[in-house]
């Protein structure tokens, strides 16, 4: 009997969250969501371990009848695109409970239960194989991500958590009308394998195209549909704000490799110097109001909306480099992004502010920490050396094959985040002493280094090897542009 490894990834965290409710210690509810999540963890290993890249088909696939009157299956399967963002998910999740271990101290089984429900919804998405049931993990993210921010945020969590639910369910319902126009012009079904196959007319196309692209770029988020994000990102605790930079961003970008690229492949190409565009907006956009920011969390917020368009040009400039850079970097901006806001978590936790002019003299009372800090600032500014670099240069080199204008755009953002990043690592680090001495920072602890160590190997090993990473992706990378491109194969 083969066992189904996907099911138990996906499943769980969900068990886990269920287990939980039983259990009124708090201590005894951190250390058994810790538990739950490495253990997801070790059945992601086992599924990399076990990936076939020479191969874009599929893996680990199952099937089961859900809804049979409608076509409806219960379908999980995988394949080089999908792997690494399932595998992702799962890293981040005990990283998110260690993070949460002492910032949570309040409602601390009901936090972990919305945690353990948003992961194991999040690998369903990844997961999914029918596009039915894609919608239900998709729709389902947003009730535990809601409760984060709205339970355990901040002052103004509430209008936070209202504004992230309202635009991401605005997307969803357009997203749920595409799947409908799609099931009916589609052959009456839900199969995501065969959706691919069907060749459907322009006009049908670039309805979707559209319908597909409001849903997916709330999601990213594209400007202008970008205002939730801040918001959110602010409001939220250390773990909501890891999940919402690192994976669920990561959504929108997914959507657009998972359905309209390989089911829209007319329209894509009709739209991709409009997509390039939108693109380059928002790495220009993003990285101008990041450098305007004094508050930590929004700088990273809005670099995020400048990180995220290069990964939506990677993917529109349709080219092989472009788009394993694309996908490359939506990997490493989930690494990166994700310990950035770990690390303004941890130095809040501390000293009560995200005001960038209040700190200074970090290095002297915290150089572990800063030394951290140092790395994925570094990374997020695309240093040769580490993750982001690779990723950066091929999206780079692509978008300059794609559309000349679209990558010196994408080349002045680049430049805008060097100087937010580099501003304000001087402030907090080597600027006068101020908080560093008034409130005596004590540097990371080991629980502190135990979650943000795994972020800096990646982001160490991939800007040194990014081979193993650039493997796992390539087969099935080729076969997108071959689907996109039609018989011409990979541009």
């Amino acid at each position: 009997m083969t066992i189904p490894l996907l099911s138990l990834i996906v499943f769980t965290p969900a068990v886990g969250a269920a287990a939980l409710m039983f259990i009124r210690n708090d201590n005894v509810v951190r250390w058994m969501a810790l538990g739950v999540t490495v253990l997801d963890f070790a059945l992601c290993i086992a599924m990399l371990g076990g990936l076939d890249t020479s191969t874009h088909e599929m893996q680990f696939t199952e099937t089961r009848p859900w809804v049979p009157a409608l076509g409806i299956t219960y379908a999980l399967g995988i394949d080089g695109i999908s792997a690494p963002f399932v595998f992702l998910t799962a890293l981040l999740g005990w990283i998110c409970v260690l993070a949460s271990w002492v910032a949570i101290d309040r409602k601390v089984k009901e936090f972990m239960v919305s945690l353990l429900a948003m992961q194991a919804l999040m690998l369903g998405v990844f997961c999914a194989l029918d596009l039915f049931l894609f919608y239900v993990f998709w729709e389902a993210m947003l009730i535990p991500m809601y409760l984060i921010i709205g339970v355990w945020g901040g002052d103004g969590r509430v209008y936070a958590a209202f504004k992230f639910f309202l635009y991401t369910l605005a997307g969803s319902l357009m997203f749920l009308i595409g799947v409908i126009v799609l099931y009916f012009h589609g052959g009456e079904t839900f199969d995501i394998r065969t959706l691919m196959a069907q060749d459907l007319p322009f006009q049908i196309q670039s309805w979707l195209f559209f319908a597909f692209l409001i849903a997916f770029a709330v999601k990213v988020p594209m400007v202008p549909v970008h205002t939730w994000l801040p918001d959110a990102h602010v409001q939220a605790p250390t773990a909501g704000s890891i999940i919402l930079a690192a994976v669920l961003l990561k959504m929108g970008a997914y959507g657009f490799l998972r359905f309209s690229l390989p089911m829209l492949p007319e329209a894509t190409v009709h739209y991709s110097t409009l997509m390039q565009v939108l693109s380059a907006v928002a790495i220009v956009y993003g990285g101008l109001l990041a450098l305007a920011q004094d508050d930590l969390k929004k700088l990273v917020a809005y670099s995020s909306i400048s990180h995220m368009g290069l990964v939506t040009l990677g993917i529109f400039t349709l080219n092989l480099r472009g788009l394993e850079g694309g996908i490359l970097q939506m990997f490493n901006h989930g690494v990166t992004t994700g310990a950035l806001f770990l690390s303004v978590g941890l130095i809040y936790e501390r000293t009560h502010t995200r005001s960038i002019s209040e700190y200074g003299g970090l290095m002297k009372a915290a150089p572990v920490y800063t030394a951290f800090l140092a790395l994925f600032a570094l990374s997020s500014m695309a240093l040769p050396g580490t993750n982001s670099f690779v990723g950066e240069l091929l999206v780079l080199s692509g978008a300059f094959a794609a559309n000349l204008a679209v990558g010196a755009a994408a080349v002045l953002g680049a430049l805008l985040g060097a100087a937010y990043l580099l501003g304000m690592y001087r402030k907090v680090a080597l600027g006068p002493a101020s908080i560093g001495v008034r409130f005596k920072i004590r540097d990371v602890n080991a629980r502190e280094i135990a979650a943000i160590l795994p972020l800096a190997v990646f982001v160490v090993w991939i800007g040194l090897y990014p081979k193993p990473f650039l493997e796992i992706i390539d087969a099935s990378v080729k076969h997108l542009l071959a689907q996109v491109h039609g018989k011409g194969g990979a541009q």
